[in-house]
């Protein structure tokens, strides 16, 4: 049965992870310079966080489920199954799934931007090649 399971939730995943990965709305750079080279990374790293957002709920969530089955087989037959299987996934679920909530309330407390600290910007960046 765990198996199936698995499987089950193996492909679930996948498909998931495809359809975030598919935008068709990004367009590719059009330009050879860096500054349009530049700008696309910047794009495609602004989704980033939202992408591991999901990937952190998914897991969690598998785990979670996972660690109630490993629980439900020591229920059932206490001497093959030990405890600890079922509860470090239980945890490590738990901990996977309050992982973006656990951010943002950090991302909240600290704050991303400071007068005293500030990450560098690139303004505009032109190699001519003649």
């Amino acid at each position: 049965m765990i198996k199936t399971i698995n499987k089950t939730s193996v492909a679930l995943f996948a498909s998931f992870m495809t359809g975030l990965l598919t935008r068709p709305e990004v367009a590719f750079a059009s330009g050879n310079n860096f500054s349009d080279i530049a700008r696309n990374i910047n794009d495609s790293i602004a989704e980033l966080p939202g992408l591991l957002s999901g990937i952190s709920y998914m897991i969690g969530i598998m785990l979670g489920v996972l660690g109630v089955l490993k629980i439900k087989d020591h229920v059932e037959n206490p001497s093959q199954t030990p405890m600890k299987d079922g509860a470090i996934r239980l945890a490590t679920g738990g901990a996977l799934f309050a992982l973006p909530i656990v951010f943002e309330a950090m991302t909240q407390t600290i704050g991303d931007t400071s007068y005293a600290v500030r990450a560098p910007t690139l303004q505009k960046v032109e190699f001519n090649l003649n």
